[in-house]
Order: structure tokens, then sequence, then C-alpha cells
């Protein structure tokens, strides 16, 4: 089991641009990224998969949308959310590709002509603190064909300091609930990620769980 606790000296008062939480913001940001070359991303139409919150809000265009199945990773919500969904002073959490398993999510067909575009667009959302590695995956398409592509993906980056490890269902309901970010409160992010999770007609029993567990509190 991999846990990590986050600990931030409390400040009273008015924050400033010095206060120990930006502080870590801006260290943690200063992180190298890892994504993926050019020459790495093939060409032709981009495959992206998405297992959290791309799945009920991509923001990108797409021509082809599938049930899809990625092998060797699995969902789990191992990422401290100091950004979208919570700050380093009280950090939420989000999801994480992370090792073993699988993840049933949502494959996305780009067009060519928006490859880059939406790569850009990605990278600007997913690697604000570069929690993820960048990678292409293959994934399964739960379509008559059962097709098999290479996808774009976002795995959780195991050495960094976001990584939160296997927490227990107590530990993530606290994260949760306390959890907000620019993009809105952590509870909601979870809720919409199991609605649509129960919209492509399968169940995360952990997921599920915490959501039994929010509407109860």
């Amino acid at each position: 089991m991999h846990t990590r606790t986050i600990k931030l000296t409390d400040v009273k008062g008015t924050r400033n641009s010095a206060s120990p939480e930006n502080l870590l913001l801006i260290a943690v940001r200063a992180m190298p990224a890892k994504i993926e070359s050019e020459a790495e991303l093939s060409k032709g139409d981009l495959w992206v998969f998405g297992y959290g919150s791309l799945m009920w809000r991509p923001g990108f265009e797409f021509i082809e949308l599938v049930p899809a199945r990625l092998i060797g990773e699995h969902r789990a919500l191992c990422v401290y959310s100091f950004d979208h969904r919570g700050t380093p002073e009280k950090p939420g959490l989000v999801l994480g590709l992370d090792r073993g398993g699988a993840c049933r999510g949502i494959a996305f067909r780009v067009a060519a002509k928006y490859r880059g575009d939406t790569v850009d667009y990605l990278r600007s959302r997913e690697q604000t603190t570069n929690v993820y590695r960048e990678v292409m995956r293959s994934v399964w398409l739960e379509d008559e064909a059962r097709r098999r592509v290479s996808a774009l993906a976002y795995v959780v980056d195991r050495g960094h300091v976001q990584y939160a490890g296997r927490l227990s269902l107590a530990d993530q309901l606290r994260h949760v609930q306390q959890g907000h970010g620019r993009s809105g409160n952590n509870r909601d992010y979870v809720l919409s990620t199991v609605k649509s999770i129960e919209a492509q007609g399968f169940r995360d029993q952990q997921m599920h769980q915490l959501a039994l567990m929010l509407h109860e509190g």
C-alpha cells in the first residue's frame, strides 16, 4: 500500500503569493511534464481515452464516441487535487489511471485536422501540475467490430508529490467533502463521474460506494 500525507502550515488572515500553499503549487507546476513526442503521437485521426471527467465533459470536438476498455491500468481516486478540485491547503481527490487491472471508459475519435488543437487543450487541462504521464495505450472498443486502437491516455505519475496511493474510503470521503477548486467542488466531480459510468451500463464498485457515502453525508 502506498499512501502519502500532505501537511501544510495553517495560514491566518489574508493569503498572499508567499503563503505555503501557493509556494507548493508553484513548485509542483515547475515539475517537468511527461508528454509524448510528436513522433510518438501517430498521424491521422487521434483517439483519446476518457475515464473520469473527460467522459462527461470532453471539451473538444470529436467525430466518434465508443465505449472502450483499457487493460493494464485501473481507474482510481489516487491524485491529490491542488487546482481543479482542491487547493494545496485543502487538497481534493481526482482520478488517475494506476497500474494493474483494467478500466472501462470512453474512446473519442478526433479528426486529424483537430489533432494539434486537441492535444494542446488536453495538456492545458490535465497537466496543470504535471501529475500525469501522457502515453499512448491500446484500448479495445466495445462495438460490433471489437476494434483495438491506440489512444492517448493520462496515467498517474507515481513519483509525483500529488500521488495519493490507495486511500481508504474514509480518507477519500474526507478529501472529496473538503475539496473545492477552480473547476468546482469535488463532490460534483465524483457524482458526475458515477452518473456517466452508469450511463455506459456498468458499475465501479468503489466509486459507487463513495457516491453512496456522499449522498448519506
